[in-house]
């Protein structure tokens, strides 16, 4: 007589090698996950001073007050929509996300330069990473003192 079907052993080397292959997927995906919040956060910060200079540029001025920042920087106006950027005065602080807290990265916009620094103590694999990809600057803004 012959049986169709697996028998119990066959079944369990299957389930053995699902659970093999599941345990080294699932690091993969969250590596993955955490690199593409870095990118998003480290590209923020590089169109925030770009959009920031050119804010300068074009007005003659820096935006030196949170409603000016807000109004120069689509980026800078979003990202506290959604909780990842906290401004305080001058200053705009990426956080690695909405619910942490855990600031990055600051800049400072003053009436003639912003300072980008990475904010020391600030651990954890995204701040970290970010930090690696935005190096600390200090940004000469362009239009200061032009008359036209």
């Amino acid at each position: 007589m012959k049986r169709a079907g697996f028998t119990m052993i066959e079944l369990i080397f299957v389930i053995v090698i699902l659970g093999i292959l599941a345990a080294v997927a699932i690091p993969k995906l969250s590596a993955t996950r955490d690199d593409a919040q870095i990118s998003k956060i480290a590209s923020n910060i590089k169109t925030a001073e770009s959009e920031l200079a050119a804010y300068a540029v074009s007005q003659g001025t820096a935006p030196t007050d949170a409603t000016k920042i807000k109004e120069a920087s689509n980026v800078v106006t979003d990202g506290i929509a959604s909780g990842y950027i906290v401004m305080n005065g001058n200053q705009i602080k990426f956080n690695d996300a909405a619910s942490s807290g855990n600031t990055c990265v600051t800049i400072d916009v003053n009436a003639t330069d912003m300072k980008i620094a990475g904010v020391s103590g600030s651990t954890g694999t995204i701040c970290t990473g970010v930090k690696a990809m935005v190096k600390d600057s200090n940004i000469s803004i362009a239009g200061q003192g032009v008359k036209y």
